[in-house]
């Protein structure tokens, strides 16, 4: 498993009967979590006296109970800052177990030795935009929401990256790498964090065992003469490691060599010291 060891303002406290307890910041959180199947003793105080707790609803979906949560907050993960807030379907804008792909394509683009163009299609707020930007490359952010295409600047301006090379797209992703391959504009780089389910700006529906297969063959098509990495994400249940190693294996690494791998992702727990499951990514490289 790939693990996101590095963070100083984040972590998951505890995890026990379908939650895990993070710390985000000086902000103690409640959320459900699938994953968490067991049920162990709830001994960590932040239990009893969260700043908030997300209840999920028997009939889908769920509501915040807020305590003593600002608003909005920010934290931070090496040079980047992102400010946080709680929003529909327990999320608060930032995925923390991400940063162990920052990690790894930051330190590829900074080593390359020149340019980088990369694409970030599904892009939220800017988390691996961010982590591309700061280390040198010159990035496209695609997202179907104009308010998580405007949080991600947000995320930039606080982060020393107003003014970077970042061009913001609100489009559907599909659509636009398929303008891009009719430009004949090529990416050294690509990044996709699709979800299960969505819809485009105009109501196009987005299934992901439907879709994925073309647009990372499309992607393909936009890849440079050479290449440094390609990333997919996913957080569908269901769609192993294995699955996105094949997508990438019959796609992207034909005529191209390299590596392929793939691994579950997942975040520390500080009470057990195991590992907490959460999702999966797929990456091709030259050097693995």
């Amino acid at each position: 498993m790939w693990t996101a060891e590095n963070w100083k303002d984040y972590e998951v406290l505890d995890t026990s009967r379908g939650e895990k307890l993070e710390r985000w910041g000086k902000y103690i959180l409640v959320r459900p979590d699938p994953q968490v199947i067991w049920d162990t003793p709830r001994e960590d105080r932040g239990w009893r006296k969260p700043n908030a707790h997300y209840h999920r609803s028997s009939r889908g979906g769920g509501e915040w109970e807020f305590f003593d949560l600002p608003e909005q907050w920010s934290i931070s993960y090496r040079e980047l800052t992102f400010h946080l807030k709680p929003f529909h379907f327990k999320h608060t804008g930032l995925f923390p177990e991400q940063a162990v792909n920052w990690d790894w394509f930051s330190e590829k683009i900074r080593r390359a030795g020149r340019p980088i163009k990369v694409l970030n299609l599904f892009a939220y707020t800017g988390g691996a935009t961010l982590a591309a930007a700061a280390a040198g490359a010159s990035v496209t952010h695609v997202d179907a929401s104009k308010g998580m295409v405007t949080w991600a600047r947000e995320n930039a301006r606080a982060s020393g990256l107003g003014e970077a090379p970042i061009r913001w797209i609100v489009d559907d992703c599909m659509k636009f790498v398929e303008r891009e391959i009719r430009r004949g504009n090529h990416y050294d780089a690509v990044i996709m964090d699709p979800p299960s389910y969505g819809r485009g700006p105009k109501g196009e529906i987005w299934k992901i065992e439907d879709a994925i297969h073309p647009l990372v063959r499309s992607c393909a098509a936009l890849l440079s003469d050479e290449p440094l990495f390609f990333l997919i994400n996913s957080y569908t249940t269901g769609l192993a490691p294995a699955v996105l190693s094949y997508l990438i294996g019959l796609e992207v690494a034909p005529g191209r060599g390299g590596c392929v791998s793939a691994k579950e992702i997942g975040l520390p727990v500080r009470r057990s010291g195991l590992v907490l499951p959460c999702g999966a990514s797929g990456r091709w490289s030259r050097d693995e």
